[in-house]
């Protein structure tokens, strides 16, 4: 099923296009990210996925090539204006992704999302609404992913991703061999356990990270909740941790969905272990 069709399946909560266009914010989220990027002194750039091209900014390091590349995926951002109304520009309001790359490791790239930061070609709502997950959104994102490996000569990348992004990074990091370790942060990794938790319709058309979790047996794997996360408490993973070891999950006392993720970031707990490369497998002495 294409992603027009996906649209007219959820007729329900999708709206016309004019209706969308109707109800744009009177600010430009675009625009804001792109001060907030260039405030923070990264290097803005675009990418060619496989169908899109993605934006990127880059924090370079002030020591050159370290080998490991760090990659963040922002969050769903606003796919709709209240529950029913779809915005025409799903770029993240608050660019917190950005906060955690300015206090975190470098070399670092944001990798944008398809459709997001104003590079609307080959753009449906649906690629923001229900198949925001989906085998064209990740299919691009792996391809954009291995040309930045490439360009920066990574030898090993890790994969941060906040919120809807953590998804996102849980499923190309799952196919994507250059990638070492994947954290998520306040992830909702189960979605078919998120929506029928609030109540949302079902992401028709997407993947559920939940069901690719442990393909790679060499990924290293960190998933961090709040316990007093409302949107995506740490019972959602309880079918990833059938599937992967159970360090792979921290649960952060006091820490919400927003709060206070980049404030603490990259101190908390495991983070460091994941960045730093993998200690070689001993052999056993014959």
């Amino acid at each position: 099923m294409d992603v027009k069709a996906f649209v007219r399946a959820c007729g329900k909560v999708l709206v016309s296009l004019a209706a969308v266009l109707a109800g744009c914010a009177t600010t430009d989220p675009t625009q804001r990210f792109e001060r907030a990027a260039a405030r923070a002194g990264f290097i803005a750039g675009e990418v060619a996925g496989t169908t899109f091209r993605h934006r990127t900014f880059t924090a370079p390091s002030p020591d050159g090539h370290r080998g490991t590349l760090l990659v963040y995926l922002g969050g769903d951002g606003t796919p709709f204006l209240g529950r029913s109304r779809i915005a025409s520009d799903p770029t993240p309001r608050r660019p917190l992704t950005l906060e955690l790359m300015a206090r975190g490791p470098r070399p670092a790239v944001y990798l944008g999302r398809p459709c997001y930061h104003g590079l609307r070609a080959g753009c449906d709502p649906a690629l923001w609404t229900v198949a925001r997950y989906s085998e064209a959104v990740v299919a691009s994102l792996t391809e954009a992913l291995t040309r930045l490996a490439a360009q920066h000569r990574a030898e090993r990348v890790v994969l941060v991703g906040y919120s809807g992004g953590g998804a996102l990074a849980l499923l190309v990091a799952e196919r994507q061999p250059t990638v070492d370790a994947v954290i998520t942060l306040a992830a909702n990794l189960d979605t078919d356990a998120w929506t029928a938790l609030h109540g949302y319709s079902p992401l028709v058309g997407s993947l559920n990270p939940a069901d690719a979790a442990g393909n790679r047996r060499v990924l290293r794997h960190l998933h961090l909740t709040g316990d007093a996360d409302a949107n995506v408490p740490p019972f959602l993973h309880d079918r990833l941790r059938d599937r992967l070891p159970a360090e792979a999950f921290v649960t952060v006392p006091g820490f919400d969905h927003r709060c206070c993720w980049t404030k603490a970031w990259p101190s908390l707990a495991g983070v460091d272990r994941l960045i730093e490369p993998a200690p070689p497998a001993r052999v056993a002495a014959p």
